[in-house]
Formats: C-alpha cells, structure tokens, sequence
C-alpha cells in the first residue's frame, strides 16, 4: 500500500502543473474572484492522521457542501418526516432547474439540488428565528471540526441576495405547493447565509468525519448520527451529490462526495478517511475540475472506491 502523504503530495503536484482547470462560477459574482490557480488537499484517516499538501489551509466558500450538514441536522430535527417534502432520487438536471419542480408539484428530488435544500433549511428554521437557525448550523460545524473559528464569508452571502432570483422564484414555487412552511425570506435569507461559509480543505475534511466512521466522531468516540443515518447520507451524498454529473463521479471516483460551485468537493470512503479537495475552476456540472480529477487518483492509488480496487 503506497503511503498517504506521498500519494496526496504527488497528486497535489500533478494537479498544480496541469493547463486544463475548468472555469470560476461567475454567476455569483463574489465567486468569480477565485483563484482558478488554486489548488488543495486534505485527507484526516480513522486515527486523526492529516495528509495535505497546495492551498488545504486556504478558507473557500464551501457552498453546496453544507447541505450535507443541514440534512443532517433537519434529519435530527424531524427525522424521517423530512421525506414527505424532499426526494432521495438523483435529478439528472442542473442543480438550479424549476422544470423538475413544476413536474413534481413543488416536491424537490433530493436535499442537494438547491430547492432540496431550500426545503430542508426550511425545516431547521421552523420554531426559531432565522438568526436562530443559522447559529445552530455554524455551530454544528464548528463542533464538527473542532474548530471555532469557521465564520460566514458575508460578502458571499450578499452577493448571493443580490443575484439569486432562480433561487427565489424555486422558494415561492414551493411556497405556493405548502411544502415550506416559513416565510420565503426568511428560509431564502437563513439558506444564503449557510451556503456562504468559508472553511479550508482540513476543517471541511474534519467536519466530515463522523460520515466515514458510522456516524461516530473518531476524537471523541461518541456518536452524532446514528450509524444507519450516515449510511444514508453517504447513500444520497453518492447518487446525488454532483447534481447532474452524480453519476459520472460514482463511476470515475467511487465514493460518496458532495460538491459545491466555490469548487470544493467533500468525500467520504466509508470506515477508512474524510476527504476535502478544492480547485475552483468547475467543469459543465459545475463539480471542481481538477477535484474530480484528483479524487479519482486518490482513490485508485489507494485503493479507495466502494465498489472494489
């Protein structure tokens, strides 16, 4: 078995050399600031172990990957009731499409497309202020990563406000089916906040560490979910975490991962490492170019996939 820090170190390298490096999301403008240049790795094993090399240290708006932790906290929260207002199916279409819900009388197909996740923000913010809800989700990611220091990038939320009008109209959409039961913008305000925070690949590999150990946190030993919840996440991270390039990614990479348009992709290989990599330049799914590229290294360098070496 080749070892973890050479392997993440050659990727690194290998990735910093090559010309094709997709493009910078330029619909939210503040995003269109990245460095296309920029390249990170993190990957912390079952004992704690860091392997990183390029800019894993470098805080990036890590936006769509927090809707694998507000699922997991709206799941906490209502539990298997969240299934009566959002899918677990794979969409097949761009993350942003109102087509799909207007099919579906406002049911979105899954939590991670962006009406998926508007429904389940909603769920947290039901009973608490907008203030409220969006405490509780930076402080479960805070308590995930060990670390207090995670914020919100309030440029990037504002930029947001002021460009998501596709986001409004799939909120107002659902609004009129009754599947959000919160004022639209108060659930659009809380969704834009979360999906605006900043962490670099090592806290986002920490945070995502109970999803490789069966809902357990490696540091503490005590459990976050219970193991039959996180073999459900990982589940839904796996078919439906790349919006409409999900497939090609569980055949190039073999593990559950969810992306997200700053050009960070969270992966987890079940049992065994919690894996952030970040490149901001995106490919036509807007998934990370050269993250895809170098996950699919990884794991077979390592051995990784779930569906055998």
């Amino acid at each position: 078995m080749p070892h973890l820090n050479d392997v993440v170190s050659e990727i690194a390298e290998e990735m910093r050399r090559r010309p094709d490096r997709g493009e910078v999301a330029t619909y939210i403008p503040e995003l269109a600031r990245a460095d296309r240049q920029a390249f990170g790795l993190a990957v912390i094993d079952a004992d704690g172990n860091l392997a990183a090399a390029g800019d894993s240290e470098t805080p990036f708006s890590v936006q769509s990957i927090t809707k694998v932790f507000t699922l997991t906290l709206a799941l906490g929260k209502i539990g298997d009731r969240l299934w009566q207002r959002v899918g677990r199916e794979p969409s097949g279409n761009p993350f942003n499409s109102i087509v799909q819900l207007e099919l579906e009388k406002g049911v979105p197909r899954n939590p991670f497309i962006n009406a998926g996740a508007i429904a389940v923000t909603d769920a947290i913010l039901s009973g608490h202020e907008p203030r409220e809800a969006l405490g509780e989700i930076l402080r479960f990611l805070q308590f995930l990563a060990e670390d207090s220091t995670i914020t919100i990038d309030e440029r990037v939320a504002a930029s947001e406000k002021r460009t998501g009008f596709r986001n409004v109209a799939l909120a107002n959409f659902m609004k009129s089916y009754g599947v959000l039961d919160n004022p639209v913008d108060y659930t659009l305000g809380v969704y834009f906040h979360h999906c605006a925070v900043a962490m670099s690949c090592r806290q986002l590999a920490m945070a995502g560490r109970f999803l490789a150990h069966s809902g357990r946190n490696p540091s503490t030993g005590l459990l976050v979910i219970s193991p039959e919840r996180a073999r459900r996440i990982n589940a839904i991270m796996l078919t439906c975490g790349h919006y409409d390039g999900s497939g090609d990614f569980a055949y190039r990479v073999g593990l559950p991962g969810k992306s997200g348009v700053g050009g960070g992709i969270l992966a987890i290989a079940p049992g065994t490492a919690s894996i952030a990599v970040w490149s901001p330049g995106l490919d036509a799914a807007g998934n990370s170019h050269l993250g895809r590229l170098a996950l699919e290294r990884l794991t077979k360098r390592m051995g990784w996939s779930i569906f055998g070496e």
